[in-house]
């Protein structure tokens, strides 16, 4: 008996500032497709302009998914990603759409296509706990913590990078193993979808010209009033700069600018090298990304390429 064949979901990745989300709008002049947001910034309500999100008028006419649905006091993991993408993905293929899921949050695709290692719940007490041990001491003190107990997951996690610090801190002391040990362990079930995966980066435009397109990018931003919508943010009196929405690319530095800590110019500054370094980790996880076929984000025919190659896997 023929095994029945997997659906097919489409997947557009690359580095920020790439095209990913204007070539997934260009695609839907080919297929009837659904987009699911793959970006951990646009998943919240309120960070708009920053995240680059996509105009409200394009959303309406092509159906969005976990876009601008989060508030953003509340954090968001990727175990909670895969589950909502799943049964999106589900819906939109009864439907007979195609679901094309765009973003640059590499860890997201990573889960949803390879599975989640089984690590406990968050503890609330745990982490008020260490949160006070790291007020006192400094979380550069509770690197050293996990430095001591997990050398693995400490040379993956900077020292000022507070949430990866606890969360990692948080599964040692509930599980008496470090968090390299269970991401070490097999994965969930194998995936009912067939995953196309699609990357868009430099290959053989220089690196260069993604770094000019950030910079560029970020202007326009500015321009658009992303000042501002920080500062709206900040106005809410309840969030804070460790919180992860507060922390996402630029709104972690604009934060800092808006309280005085740094300069006009050394935020602006900071936001572009913060980006390049974004993108530079982006394009670290596709390289090592198996199953991808990788396009030229400055190709003439970019578009007609990737329609080319999706007719070779879809009905459509």
């Amino acid at each position: 008996m023929l095994a029945k064949k997997k659906p097919i979901v489409l997947c557009l990745m690359g580095p920020t500032a790439s095209g990913k989300t204007d070539l997934a709008i260009a695609l839907a002049q080919a297929f009837p497709i659904e987009i699911i947001n793959v970006d951990s910034a646009q998943i919240y309500q309120g960070l708009d302009i920053g995240s680059g999100k996509p105009a409200l008028s394009i959303r309406q006419q092509i159906p969005h998914h976990l876009m601008d649905f989060l508030d953003p006091a509340l954090a968001y993991s990727a175990a909670q990603f895969c589950q909502d993408a799943k049964e999106i993905i589900a819906d939109i293929l009864q439907r007979n759409k195609l679901p094309v899921l765009v973003g640059g949050t590499m860890l997201y695709f990573k889960a949803l296509q390879q599975g989640l290692s089984v690590l406990p719940n968050a503890d609330p007490s745990l982490r008020e706990q260490l949160t006070q041990q790291a007020q006192i001491q400094g979380w550069l003190a509770l690197h050293q913590q996990l430095q001591n107990i997990d050398p693995v997951s400490a040379s993956q996690i900077r020292p000022s990078d507070p949430h990866r610090i606890l969360r990692a801190l948080e599964i040692y002391y509930l599980t008496g193993k470090p968090k390299s040990y269970w991401v070490s362990q097999p994965r969930e079930e194998v995936s009912p979808f067939k995953f196309i995966n699609i990357s868009v980066e430099p290959i053989i435009s220089p690196r260069a010209e993604l770094h000019q397109r950030i910079a560029v990018r970020f202007n326009a931003m500015l321009e658009q009033g992303f000042v501002q919508e920080v500062a709206k943010l900040q106005a809410r009196g309840d969030l804070k700069p460790t919180l992860p929405a507060i922390r996402a690319v630029g709104y972690r530095q604009i934060w800092q600018y808006l309280l005085g800590e740094i300069s006009e110019e050394n935020m602006k500054a900071n936001v572009i090298a913060a980006t390049r370094q974004l993108a530079k980790r982006q394009l670290t996880w596709l390289r090592h990304w198996q199953d991808v076929m990788r396009f030229d984000f400055q190709a003439e025919q970019l578009v007609t390429e990737v329609v080319q190659t999706m007719k070779k896997f879809t009905c459509f």
